[in-house]
């Protein structure tokens, strides 16, 4: 059974100790792990939070917050290099934590967020991207291996990443990288953008998928949206998926002309019925996967 997880920026951001105790808010909401982002140093004793995950019975993995400043795809040296130290400071967070996974955009160049337009680039600087970037995850993924961590690559949509948007473009990434401690993650909310076919798109990532989230195209909660979750789901059961799912629902019920909807923002009431219903309702499409042929 694939282990059903939640984000924690769906109750805080950033999540310190005061929130350890929503560990067990989540376990009786029916999920098995929190996906956490990557610390940043000393915000988080991360002993500490490991010990209140233990005692709710809450797995973790973590999710990578990069920048321009740490960037593996940079031509600028000094981000190029905070990229790669960057990527084995999350995994020593892992490690610490317990956790044996870290995903996210990690090949870097953030769009939008980080309030850069995308620009044309020629030949000649794409492939020296794809070169750091691999040069980048063969460093990192060595360190990565020998604490038993696995980074799992991240493709984002056309509005925030112009560097890794396909699952096609991950396959070739990979390919080059050609590290066991290298694989892919996949986010059904990106995915809308960018493939032609989830479903496809899964079946091509194949055994490389080791981290899935499963969001609707409006980031809402799962079953309100559009996505073909009956379809997403065989697709996985094609490949034998059988690594953590996470939910990232962060949209909330605020349609007002001029509210911007990109921006996180803490719930306003209390969401427990959803999102034990989320849990419940992707558990079991991935359960009745099998029954469906």
């Amino acid at each position: 059974m694939n282990p059903i997880g939640l984000i924690s920026m769906q109750y805080a951001r950033p999540f310190a100790a005061e929130h350890f105790p929503l560990f067990a808010r989540m376990k009786e909401l029916g999920y098995d792990f929190v996906e956490l982002l990557v610390p940043e140093p000393g915000e988080m004793d991360l002993a500490a939070a490991r010990a209140a995950l233990a005692d709710a019975g809450l797995g973790v993995v973590l999710a990578a917050r990069v920048n321009l400043q740490r960037n593996l795809s940079s031509e600028d040296a000094a981000s190029h290099r905070a990229g790669i130290d960057y990527l084995k400071y999350a995994a020593d967070c892992a490690a610490a934590l317990g956790a044996t996974l870290v995903g996210g955009p990690l090949t870097g160049n953030p769009l939008v967020f980080a309030g850069r337009a995308p620009q044309p680039v020629s030949e000649t600087e794409r492939l020296a991207r794809k070169q750091r970037c691999v040069t980048g995850l063969r460093e990192a993924g060595d360190h990565a291996a020998r604490l038993g961590v696995t980074l799992a690559v991240e493709p984002l949509n056309r509005f925030e990443s112009d560097v890794l948007c396909t699952t096609q473009q991950a396959m070739e990434l990979l390919q080059a990288v050609d590290h066991l401690a290298v694989r892919l993650m996949l986010d059904t909310f990106h995915m809308h953008m960018e493939e032609a076919s989830i479903s496809e798109a899964i079946r091509l990532a194949g055994s490389l998928l080791v981290h899935f989230q499963a969001n609707e195209n409006h980031r809402g909660f799962p079953g309100t949206g559009a996505t073909d979750w009956v379809d997403v789901c065989r697709a996985l059961h094609d490949i034998d998926y059988d690594g953590p799912v996470s939910l990232e629902p962060f949209r909330r019920n605020d349609d007002r002309f001029g509210v911007p909807l990109a921006q996180w923002r803490a719930p306003h009431e209390d969401e427990s019925k959803r999102l034990a219903a989320s849990a419940s309702f992707i558990r079991s499409h991935i359960s009745l996967t099998e029954f469906r042929r």
